[in-house]
């Protein structure tokens, strides 16, 4: 990985990022986040139903220490972690509360000598299926099988003042709600819809594991019993 075309979907055109300005609450803190598709950063853009830009730039990656959740490194689980950590979950058993913070104990990473980020993006649904599995409501297989409907959320994040000084603007085009927010609203329905049909419908208790299981017998994420599911 040399140089990348990254894309920013936003209300406003950013032609110098700032790694000071952004939500400390997003899925991997403060960043500037990215996708390496623009079609989804139109669509990401336009969420509000209203018009916005895709912003276009160039990513020097040479000498960046990246964070790739999705190259078969890492699973599900630490992603999770990542999310608890950073994200406001309304947790309301002691289930709940208890699975935040042994998965963020035993399954997170240590970001502080990473300057990029490669991970799903948490939007509504992703949201949704993590709040369901740290409450029991979701086994750990579905969980898998459910980020990977729609391609909803893989984004590029820039998490260090090295990496904002190797990206370059290059343009930034105008994204139109008419045409962008449709398609975020389908690309999120499609999704539902999928999981409905043909995740729901498959789910077996058997072999499987739920976030109860992972906290009564203390399990961490080299267990064979996790990397078995992850790697279905």
């Amino acid at each position: 990985m040399s140089s990348i075309n990254i894309y920013h979907g936003s209300d406003h055109i950013i032609e110098k990022p700032d790694i000071n300005i952004g939500n400390e609450h997003n899925d991997y803190g403060r960043g500037f986040y990215c996708t390496r598709s623009a079609k989804m950063a139109g669509e990401w853009a336009c969420k509000q139903n209203t018009d916005g830009f895709v912003n276009g730039y160039l990513l020097d990656c040479d000498s960046l220490n990246v964070l790739n959740l999705m190259d078969g490194s890492y699973t599900v689980l630490n992603w999770i972690a990542l999310l608890l950590k950073n994200r406001t979950f309304k947790l309301k058993t002691e289930i709940a509360i208890d699975s935040r913070d042994y998965i963020i104990k035993n399954f997170s990473i240590d970001l502080t000598d990473y300057d990029v980020i490669i991970g799903y993006r948490a939007d509504d649904s992703y949201f949704q299926y993590a709040d369901s599995f740290v409450s029991n409501g979701l086994p750990l297989r579905s969980l898998n099988k459910a980020l990977k409907l729609g391609e909803l959320g893989e984004q590029t994040v820039l998490i260090s003042q090295k990496a904002f000084d190797r990206i370059k603007f290059v343009n930034a085009l105008q994204a139109e709600k008419d045409i962008y927010y449709p398609k975020f609203l389908s690309r999120d329905i499609n999704a539902r819809e999928t999981y409905r049909h043909e995740i729901k419908k498959s789910i077996s208790y058997k072999d499987d594991i739920f976030v109860m299981d992972i906290l009564r017998e203390e399990l961490k994420n080299d267990d064979p019993r996790i990397q078995r599911i992850i790697s279905e």
